[in-house]
């Protein structure tokens, strides 16, 4: 904390500030996470711990501040230069550029894929999940470069220098040429203004020069990191109609770069940046392709399964920050929580308090347990794990994303007033809350998705059952609610049923993680207040009683 002579003046003409906590900075943020050190053993990956611990000590003090500046300086869209010549730069705070740096730096946009020792996928998950609770802005280009590495490895060799630069373990923010760059970073462009999520519906066109390149004429309604070197977009492939006269174009996957292979800048004009909820830190646009030269990638008309690889990866990104936007909150209300006094005690005795945080202390565990065990079912090549990975994402990205926002709100709560105010990071935390639901597919998409991989994949039934079954009689009402998912489960369930579906499912996966943990304790309490009869109501009513306490010391030990 402060050294003495540096303390904040707290003593004034009317009166002395007191029964206020200090401000939590400065500490590591994976040593005083339990959970987290937890996962990573379970899961796979002991062997990063201590690079864990390295990032929570980057996390707790240089990222907690550079996020803050980062978010105070929102990027600006410069669409000219003194002379009028069209740019179409980003310029952003010097603070993004040190949260950028220290993302590359740990290998959060590559590790899975330049360490080929089992648990990468673990350890590099565990690694988003630090950044994301003090700088989500960032993870947006960390994300997207890290699941695009899959779809360019499609492309072979035409984009091997572009995937060297990809992967370096370096941050380049510069606008040049990638030959004139030591490192790379990938965007997307998907969603056009008259389809969202129904990509089909895209008008983009993608005219045919010679062999794989191609001129891009058309728009993106949401286009991610547009200071990124190179994007992967989808757009109508017109090739399909000059090989067959009368047939409808399908979609293709290209990857556009920012500059043309000649070294002049791309036809990618950016028409604003989006004026977001939260997000701050990070730039989000609209743009327009003028023409602009492309490579496609992977088999013409095969734009969406080429794409989906990236959209997994991307999908699992958003369940870990949504996880580590409720551990954020939780850790700034139980740190209030211990240092306020109420009524002649402590805030964090306080029997009511207590069974709040408890509760969220629950849910936050809860959602970092499932998150971690997606990533490890991510890079296993056993049947089993890729179909409890097909089914788990979109149950898991729509159930832990949604948790969100109630989580966040109930730990700004705690602290009063003081939780209201942008000079506690609780604002920006509740407005980052909602990000996660809404981007690569909102609540409805997820569970649709989850009744097409039931449909058409039935053995992620099996693969679920066969993960639940592990935790069979480890508890009563864990037992019962696995016999009641088994019976909405024996057909394919209707899609006006699938939100419950699922929210039950992810529960389930939960405790079964929770209850096979080295805390298996806490498992127990998961049971009692999510599967219990008071499982459907407000936090703090789960009757956790006494081990309230314990719940609270382990998800941020005093």
């Amino acid at each position: 904390m402060f050294h003495d002579a540096y303390r904040p003046r707290d003593v004034f003409d009317t009166h002395s500030v007191t029964n206020q906590p200090e401000a939590l900075i400065d500490y590591n943020a994976a040593a005083r996470d339990p959970a987290l050190v937890d996962a990573l053993l379970r899961e796979g990956a002991a062997w990063g711990h201590e690079r864990l611990l390295a990032y929570g000590d980057v996390a707790g003090s240089t990222l907690l501040r550079a996020g803050a500046r980062a978010n105070a300086h929102p990027p600006e869209l410069f669409r000219y230069d003194a002379a009028g010549r069209r740019i179409d730069e980003v310029e952003f705070h010097p603070a993004y550029h040190s949260c950028m740096q220290a993302a590359r730096h740990h290998g959060l946009h590559a590790l899975r894929w330049t360490d080929a020792r089992p648990g990468a996928q673990v350890l590099r998950s565990a690694l988003f999940y630090l950044h994301n609770q003090f700088e989500a802005g960032t993870a947006c280009p960390t994300t997207m470069t890290h699941a695009a590495v899959p779809v360019l490895r499609q492309a072979g060799p035409a984009l091997d220098g572009w995937l060297d630069k990809v992967l370096a373990a370096d941050y380049d923010p510069r606008n040049r040429p990638i030959a004139d760059k030591h490192a790379a970073s990938i965007g997307m462009g998907m969603t056009e203004k008259q389809g969202g999520s129904d990509v089909r519906a895209n008008t983009t066109r993608a005219k045919p020069i010679a062999g794989d390149q191609y001129a891009l004429t058309g728009h993106k309604w949401f286009f991610s990191a547009p200071m990124s070197d190179a994007f992967i977009v989808l757009a109508q492939d017109q090739s399909l109609q000059d090989r067959s006269p009368g047939a409808a174009a399908a979609l293709s996957c290209f990857f556009l770069p920012r500059w043309r292979e000649d070294g002049t800048r791309n036809a990618v004009d950016i028409i604003q940046l989006k004026d977001k909820l939260g997000d701050r830190a990070n730039a989000s646009s609209e743009a327009e392709f003028r023409e602009a030269q492309a490579r496609r990638i992977g088999e013409p008309g095969r734009g969406v399964a080429t794409i989906l690889n990236m959209v997994a990866q991307t999908r699992l990104d958003c369940m870990l920050g949504s996880a580590a936007l409720i551990r954020a909150a939780l850790v700034q209300a139980i740190h209030h929580a211990r240092a306020r006094e109420v009524f002649g005690t402590a805030l964090v005795d306080q029997p009511l308090q207590a069974e709040v945080l408890a509760d969220l202390a629950l849910e936050s565990e809860a959602a970092l347990a499932l998150s971690m065990r997606v990533a490890r079912a991510f890079e296993s090549p056993r049947s089993h794990e890729r179909m409890l990975a097909r089914l788990a994402t979109p149950i898991g990205k729509y159930w832990i994303c949604r948790s969100a926002p109630a989580a966040v709100n109930e730990a700004q709560e705690c602290l009063g007033g003081a939780g209201y105010i942008e000079t506690s990071i609780m604002p920006r935390l509740f407005r980052q809350s909602p990000l996660n639901s809404i981007w690569e597919g909102a609540g409805n998409i997820q569970c649709l998705d989850m009744l097409r991989a039931l449909e058409r994949t039935p053995e992620t039934k099996t693969a679920l059952f066969d993960e639940l079954a592990g935790a069979a009689g480890r508890h009563p009402l864990f037992d019962a609610h696995v016999a009641r998912l088994k019976q909405a489960l024996t057909d394919t369930p209707s899609p006006a049923a699938a939100r419950r579906v699922a929210g039950d499912t992810a529960q389930a996966l939960q405790a079964a993680v929770l209850l096979q943990g080295q805390a298996d304790w806490v498992g127990a309490a998961f049971c009692q207040a999510r599967l219990g009869p008071h499982g459907s109501r407000a936090y703090g009513t789960a009757a956790l009683g006494a081990r309230a306490p314990a719940l609270i010391q382990r998800a941020f030990p005093g």
